[in-house]
């Protein structure tokens, strides 16, 4: 029986989510790798945060989304699982937002942090 806890995100973009996670200074490494969870049991995930218990939390894509993947029992971050994901999730999203603003033309004039948690975000663009 599995240990592993999969938990559902809204992150489709790697690349966004890789970003969010250096935002919040969470090291990480990309590629398929190996997720290490209670009795030596494993879990491929696309992306793979070590923790110094030896007990891995990873990011696996599951066709629709990127899934959290870890053994809770084992969790040792900073943050609980839900403060975790609630602050992955905002910097992907903002994150996304830049990139496809971006795309579009826009430029960023004002990212502001608010004492409140949120993040303030104003894009423009000329046209001619």
């Amino acid at each position: 029986m599995s240990h592993f806890s999969q938990i559902k995100t809204k992150i489709l973009n790697i690349e966004c989510l890789q970003e969010a996670l250096s935002d919040l200074g969470i090291g990480w490494k990309a590629g398929a790798s190996q997720v290490r969870g209670y009795q030596g049991q494993t879990c491929t995930s696309e992306l793979i945060i070590e923790q110094n218990n030896g007990y891995d939390i990873g990011f696996k894509w599951n066709g629709k989304e990127y899934v959290l993947v870890t053994d809770l029992q084992y969790w040792q971050q900073n943050l609980t699982v839900e403060c975790f994901l609630r602050k992955v999730t905002q910097l992907y999203a903002c994150r996304s937002i830049l990139k496809e603003t971006s795309k579009a033309g826009f430029q960023v004039v004002e990212q502001k942090n608010n004492a409140d948690g949120s993040i303030r975000l104003v894009v423009e663009r000329w046209s001619s």
